[in-house]
């Protein structure tokens, strides 16, 4: 309890000096103050770990003071102590920020015993926050790996729509890192503080589907012996992220639309509507538009969901990002399965930037996941990455995309920068030298296709894409 520092604001001496004897004696830290305005120099002077306050002050009433220490230290659990205590105080006191509120005269071992909760609820706050925080830098726009003018563009408009609280429907096959951008959106929105909640429409069945996103009351069905909050409650100030949602039957879909419309739903069972405040984010491999006129999708939902439409591009079309991701990947497996694996050799190299990659970044993260578990030396080679003749092309795109010379030639030439780059990682000088042009001349072509040589000095640390 050595660090552990308690704030005592009392007018009554008596009590100050009896409450420094208990404290003290428990094993805290203990600063005394007579008034409020001496309790706030204090608060600027020292961070405390609790604060007991009385409710009655001379020249400051407790709430009032209350409120002036938590702008000051934001995470300091206060206990209000009264020797006129009513229910109304208490109320009132705590939907101000109070922890905890005791009337006057109290135990010793309650006081120490409420103490100790309130220093546990602190420590809570401040680890929430710190995780929080964490969690906003993992997911932070910055972090994700893309320097491809696709990826770049995509970037740019997530950033855009962040803060709004508008739908979006994000686009793009399996694997391109659909869930991965929904928490960017997320944690870069003003729901932020608020729950992300996900869930895969395509891989709960149809029967359980409804009461997963709905909740169920007691009774609603054989089996439900207690309520059961569904995922849009749960979501509830926050963000419901519904992957596949191509994939929901015509039945739910008429439910969804209701809830989206209305703002409310009704639990398997009930009989009274919940309201809700979420923001959805949508994402599916499908194309809508065609479910629609197939009949398999409602209209009326497709235009609900697609407000802010975000197509993510495969792999094979941001084939840049190839090696930078890579790299990505091999530190992040070095790191945790305890291997030093220093790179790849050019020709293990061509073989990822030729690969079709039909599983997107996903697959290209369980290939490196594979040859690192895999892996004896320093170097990953060509016979290390398991790829298959029938994965790879003998250009970047399909065979039966037949591209003008011009086009061809941009293609291997942007390729090949980007491979010069991540060897020389990032320098400018050595690639010059390495791709035997002139320093102003590569710079020159590194500018037409827009790679940025900071982008691949070191490769970032964040998430898997999924």
């Amino acid at each position: 309890m050595a660090n552990e520092r308690i704030l005592v604001v009392d007018d009554d001496r008596g009590l100050l000096t009896l409450m420094k004897a208990r404290l003290e004696g428990a094993g805290y830290q203990v600063t005394l103050a007579d008034s409020g305005g001496e309790a706030l120099k204090s608060a600027v002077e020292e961070v405390y770990s609790v604060a007991i306050l009385d409710l009655k002050l001379g020249e400051m009433d407790g709430i009032t003071l209350m409120e002036k220490l938590l702008a000051i230290q934001p995470y300091l659990p206060i206990i209000i102590l009264s020797a006129y205590g009513t229910i109304a105080t208490a109320v009132e006191a705590t939907k101000k920020g109070a922890y905890d509120f005791m009337t006057k005269p109290f135990e010793a071992k309650d006081l120490l015993y409420r103490l100790e909760k309130a220093l546990e609820v602190g420590k809570l706050k401040v680890e929430v926050d710190r995780l929080r925080a964490l969690v906003q830098e993992r997911f932070h726009f910055d972090n994700i790996i893309g320097s491809s003018e696709n990826m770049q563009q995509v970037l740019r408009q997530v950033a855009q729509i962040a803060p709004t609280d508008s739908t979006v429907c994000l686009y793009g096959e399996s694997g391109t890192g659909k869930e991965l951008i929904a928490k960017a959106i997320h944690t870069s929105s003003t729901r932020s503080r608020g729950p992300f909640v996900a869930i895969n429409c395509g891989a709960i069945p149809e029967g359980l589907l409804e009461s997963e996103l709905f909740g169920h009351v007691r009774g609603a069905f054989t089996g439900a012996d207690q309520a059961k909050k569904g995922l849009l409650q749960q979501a509830e100030a926050g963000t419901l992220f519904m992957d596949e949602v191509a994939e929901l039957s015509l039945a739910l879909q008429v439910k969804l639309l209701r809830t989206f419309q209305e703002h409310e739903f009704y639990p398997v069972g009930g009989v009274h509507p919940l309201k809700t405040n979420i923001r959805l984010i949508a994402a599916t491999n499908q194309d809508l538009q065609k479910a629609v006129s197939e009949g398999r999708f409602r209209e009326d939902l497709y235009y609900r969901i697609h407000v802010i439409p975000i197509y993510l591009p495969p792999l094979r079309d941001r084939r840049e990002d190839i090696p930078l991701l890579a790299q990505h990947f091999l530190s992040h497996f070095n790191r945790a399965m305890g291997k030093h694996v220093e790179g790849f050799s050019p020709e293990a190299m061509h073989q990822l930037m030729l690969h079709r990659w039909p599983g997107n970044v996903r697959e290209l993260s369980n290939v490196i996941e594979r040859t690192v578990a895999l892996a004896t030396g320093d170097q990953i080679l060509p016979d290390h990455l398991f790829l298959g003749k029938e994965g790879l092309s003998s250009s970047p795109r399909q065979p039966t995309e037949l591209l003008s010379l011009n086009e061809a030639r941009e293609e291997f030439e942007r390729a090949y920068l980007t491979q010069v780059l991540t060897a020389t990682q990032g320098n400018v000088s050595h690639g010059a030298a390495l791709a035997g042009r002139y320093r102003p001349e590569f710079y020159k072509m590194l500018k037409k296709y827009r790679l940025e040589p900071s982008a691949f000095k070191n490769p970032k640390p964040v998430p898997r894409e999924d």
